[in-house]
């Protein structure tokens, strides 16, 4: 059993260096969405990317490991949780202190991870709305109405707000 709670504390520390990662790449992205710069975007996209698959991977052997303490402590893997396994290393308290820590850390850099993902997802979502805005106003545009284009002696002063103007054609 303890092999197995060094092993799962080694393999929720790698996670928590990832998320890490992650949380930093997430920073880094939050200037470039505002700066509109896209190419910069999918560079940091491309990294975030690869370090989720290392994330993804190391998931794995972390419910492998659980599954096995599952096993030799004859409960279901699904109800256990990390906390039920800081209570039950009360009688081990460097593994105990060990595991609670990383558990926080892990906790913590997942919450922040979230709260700074969710602030790119609304600023992306911002910069959504105004180009729809945009594309709106360009289409109205060129469909309005020519009543206002009149000359003090009622005759027409042409097509102003038409295709003359140039803009975004779907055809193209």
């Amino acid at each position: 059993m303890a092999s197995l709670m060094e092993e799962l504390i080694r393999l929720l520390q790698e996670e928590e260096e990832k998320y890490r990662v992650l949380l930093e790449l997430s920073k880094k992205k939050t200037p470039v969405i505002i700066e509109g710069d896209i190419e910069k975007l999918q560079k940091i996209t491309d990294e975030e990317q690869k370090i989720v698959d290392e994330v993804a991977n190391i998931d794995l052997n972390r419910q492998t490991v659980m599954e096995d303490v599952a096993n030799v402590l004859n409960t279901d893997v699904k109800t256990l949780k990390l906390s039920y396994l800081e209570e039950m290393l009360r009688k081990r308290p460097k593994e105990r202190e060990d595991l609670s820590r990383i558990h926080d850390r892990l906790k913590a850099t997942i919450g922040e991870l979230m709260v700074i993902n969710n602030q790119n997802r609304e600023l992306i979502r911002q910069s959504l709305d105004m180009i729809d805005f945009n594309l709106s106003l360009q289409r109205s545009m060129r469909t309005a109405p020519e009543t206002g284009n009149y000359t003090k002696n009622a005759s027409s002063a042409g097509n102003v707000l038409g295709s003359a103007q140039g803009g975004f054609d779907a055809k193209q």
